[in-house]
C-alpha cells in the first residue's frame, strides 16, 4: 500500500507543479520595482505599538496624525488589535497583536484548514475565528471611503490578512496589508484569491514562524496544504533584501527546515528585530536574488 501511494506522487507532483505555474503566473501585489521600506517601517511601529500599553498606543497615533478610535483585547484568544483614524488623509490602520507564545498556539489550535463560509477560502480555524470577531467590532467604526491599511507582527499578521479579505468582501477599500513573521493561514486556491489584496510579507531569513504549519509533502495528494498569500520580502544582511512569490517562497523555506532550528529563531521573530532591520533600510538598500539551488522536486527529498 506504501509503494502504492509511492508511486501516485508523480502524477500528483505535476499536478501541483502546473497549479504552482499558474498562480505564479498571475501573482500580485508582486513588487517588481523596489520596496518603500520608509512605509514598511511606519507599519511597522504600529506593528510593534500594538503590544504596547493604551498611553502609549494613543501617543504614537497622534504623532502620526491619527486619532485612536479603539483598543481591544479579545478575551478568548487574548489577540489585541486597535484602530487609528485620519481624517486629514481619510486613512484608517488597523494594527493586531500576536500572542506571547507563537509556538504553543499553532499546536494547541487545530492546523486543520476548514472552509468559511465568508470568504469561500478554506482558512486555518484559529485565525479566522479572531478575524471574525475583530472584523464584528470594527465594522461600525469604519469610515465609507476611507481607505484602509492593516499591519500584525506574528499570528497577528494572520489574522490581520484575513480581515482584510473579510473588509474587501464587505466592499472596503483596501490599501495595503503588510506583516511581520506572519505564519500561513490558507492553501493554494486560498493564496490565488489574495491576488486582489495588496500584501506584503516581510520576514527574516532565520525566523520559523512564517515556515508554520511545516510542509508535510504527504499531505500533497489533495493539493490542500498550507500556502503563503501575497509577496515575501526577506530582510538579509546589511542593507540587501530579495523579494519572492509563491513557489519561490516554498523553496526559501524547504531550503530552512533542512537546516538545524534552535531557540535562536525565535529571537530573529521579534517584533523589535524587525524594526531594526527595517530601519537600517529606510535610507538606502539594495534588492539581490534570494540564493537557491533547489527546485519544486527537492519537496520531496529529490
Amino acid at each position: 500500500m506504501r509503494r502504492h501511494q509511492f508511486l501516485q506522487i508523480p502524477a500528483t507532483l505535476a499536478l501541483l507543479a502546473l497549479s504552482l505555474c499558474c498562480l505564479a503566473a498571475t501573482a500580485s501585489a508582486s513588487e517588481t520595482g523596489g520596496i518603500d521600506f520608509a512605509e514598511l517601517y511606519r507599519q511597522a511601529e504600529f506593528a510593534e505599538a500594538a503590544y504596547r500599553p493604551e498611553a502609549e498606543i494613543r501617543a504614537l497615533a497622534e504623532a502620526g496624525g491619527y486619532a485612536l478610535t479603539q483598543h481591544h483585547t479579545l478575551d478568548a484568544s487574548q489577540v489585541a488589535f486597535f484602530l487609528a483614524t485620519s481624517e486629514a488623509t481619510k486613512t484608517q490602520s488597523i494594527a493586531i497583536r500576536g500572542t506571547s507564545n507563537v509556538i504553543n498556539a499553532m499546536v494547541d489550535i487545530s492546523l486543520k484548514l476548514k472552509p468559511d463560509p465568508f470568504s469561500g477560502l478554506r482558512l486555518h480555524e484559529g485565525f479566522s475565528a479572531a478575524a471574525k470577531q475583530v472584523f464584528a467590532e470594527l465594522k461600525p467604526k469604519l469610515v465609507d471611503g476611507y481607505r484602509i491599511r492593516l499591519t500584525g507582527h506574528s499570528l497577528g499578521g494572520a489574522v490581520a490578512s484575513i480581515l482584510a479579505f473579510y473588509l474587501d468582501k464587505a466592499g472596503f477599500d483596501i490599501e495595503r496589508v503588510v506583516t511581520f513573521g506572519q505564519p500561513k493561514f490558507t492553501n493554494i486556491a486560498g493564496a490565488a484569491e489574495f491576488r486582489r489584496i495588496k500584501l506584503i510579507r516581510v520576514v527574516t531569513p532565520l525566523d520559523l514562524v512564517p515556515l508554520l504549519p511545516l510542509f508535510d509533502p504527504l499531505d500533497i495528494n489533495d493539493l490542500d496544504v498550507y500556502w503563503h498569500a501575497g509577496t515575501e520580502v526577506v530582510l538579509l544582511t546589511g542593507t540587501e533584501y530579495a523579494v519572492l512569490d509563491g513557489i519561490d517562497s516554498m523553496l526559501r523555506a524547504t531550503r530552512f527546515t533542512r537546516q538545524t532550528l534552535s531557540e535562536e529563531n525565535l529571537v530573529y521573530h521579534r517584533m523589535a528585530l524587525y524594526r531594526q532591520m527595517i530601519a537600517a533600510r529606510t535610507t538606502g538598500s539594495q534588492r539581490i536574488p534570494y540564493p537557491t539551488d533547489f527546485n519544486i522536486f527537492n519537496l520531496f527529498g529529490g
